[in-house]
């Protein structure tokens, strides 16, 4: 059962990452290209502010060397499953591929400093719409 709980929170981290690529790349495209009913939709307040406060959150995290809350629950649930971390099933084998990677710490720093200060550029180039739009 733990297994099966650590696959669900590693799909859901990768559901977050999905989220906060996927949110600046379709804020940005569908500004530049897509309709107007698609722009009300990436540009809802709801949308930005949960985007930002994603993204937020992973810069602050590794701006302070914290290690992301999904990771800890994850590698305790392998733990007690009797597992070491990232070497079970199939899922996490190969999600964790495509969003776990070794390099120094300064550089995730850097990088994620780098997507946060493009998700506020995108607020100031698209500004979320009004709630009375």
């Amino acid at each position: 059962m733990y297994q099966v709980l650590a696959d669900a929170v590693l799909m859901l981290h990768f559901a977050v990452v999905l989220f906060v690529v996927g949110g600046l790349l379709a804020i940005v495209a569908f500004n530049v290209w897509g309709g107007s009913w698609v722009r009300s939709w990436v540009n809802r307040p709801a949308f930005r502010w949960a985007h930002l406060a994603a993204i937020g959150t992973v810069v602050l995290q590794s701006w302070l060397g914290a290690t992301c809350p999904l990771t800890t629950l994850e590698n305790g649930l392998r733990r007690r499953a009797g597992q070491s971390a990232y070497e079970a099933s199939f899922i996490e084998h190969w999600v964790s591929r495509l969003i776990f990677y070794e390099a120094p710490a300064w550089v995730f720093v850097g990088i994620y400093t780098l997507f946060g200060l493009a998700v506020v550029a995108s607020w100031w180039r698209w500004p979320p719409s009004r709630p009375w739009r």
